[in-house]
């Protein structure tokens, strides 16, 4: 019982030095950005954020970040799912307009009670989260402003299901973004994610949003298919388009394009 004790401990304290090792990057990160690190409480979640403020009428770009290190191997899921590769943080700390916005995801650097691997694996998408995220966004940004959405991989499933029910979002962008986990899922054959709501469901409700989904041309984690088979659930297409960048995998090429893409603000054709 003692070695066990030991040997929980020794995993405890392992996992909590990685969690201070990756918000020492993402602060490093934010700080080139000129953005400041603060914690939102959204039940039943405390979410990590980083922010820039600066102009009161001018839109905000909210940035949702990815998955993180939600799974060790295809069948272990991480007992932490701080990123160690934080890109939806880098994306944001790219973009030099006035008001920025970056939310990491449930138990990404911020702790808290109600945090299970549940919430990285086949909940990620769960009705609470959404609901977290969209009241963080609440208190986050000031009343009447308006809201430009960017969500990098899992981020982007969060950013679609957010924009769905909020009246104040004025396009979406999506970098890699697992736009329809049913079909990711189906093609990787690994388990369903019953306990998640998949952003394809929303498309039809998100028809007449401004919206550019960016996908990796050598991404094999969520292949193109995935944004085309999220667009042909909406239907009408005007307003959503899907551009494949020819270099980029899911975790890179991103930054590298970022700065000649962050003001191409999506448009309805």
């Amino acid at each position: 019982m003692k070695q066990f004790a030991l040997c929980l401990l020794v995993v405890l304290l392992a996992a909590c030095a990685g969690r201070e090792a990756r918000l020492e990057t993402a602060t490093t990160i934010a700080q080139r950005g000129n953005l400041r690190s603060v914690t939102v409480t959204s039940q039943p979640f405390t979410l990590a954020a980083f922010v820039r403020s600066i102009d009161p009428t001018a839109p905000v770009t909210v940035y949702i970040e990815g998955d993180g290190l939600a799974w060790i191997s295809r069948s272990q899921p991480s007992t932490d799912p701080t990123p160690t590769n934080p890109i939806g943080l880098k994306l944001a700390a790219l973009d030099a307009s006035p008001n920025v916005v970056y939310l990491a995801r449930p138990c990404q650097y911020a702790w808290s009670p109600a945090c299970s691997e549940t919430y990285w694996t086949d909940r990620r998408f769960a009705e609470e989260v959404v609901a977290a995220t969209s009241s963080a966004i609440d208190r986050l940004i000031r009343p009447g402003q308006r809201i430009h959405l960017v969500g990098y991989s899992g981020g982007g499933a969060v950013a679609a299901l957010v924009a769905a029910r909020r009246h104040d979002v004025v396009s979406l962008r999506t970098v890699a973004g697992n736009l329809d986990h049913a079909e990711v899922n189906r093609i990787h054959r690994v388990s369903p994610m019953n306990g998640s709501l998949n952003a394809a469901d929303m498309a039809s409700a998100l028809v007449s949003l401004p919206q550019l989904h960016l996908v990796g041309g050598q991404d094999d984690v969520v292949p193109v298919a995935i944004a085309e088979s999220y667009a042909g659930r909406a239907g009408d297409r005007r307003c959503v388009v899907i551009r494949v960048i020819p270099e980029a995998t899911h975790a890179s090429g991103w930054t590298d394009i970022w700065q000649t893409v962050v003001g191409q603000i999506p448009a309805c054709r």
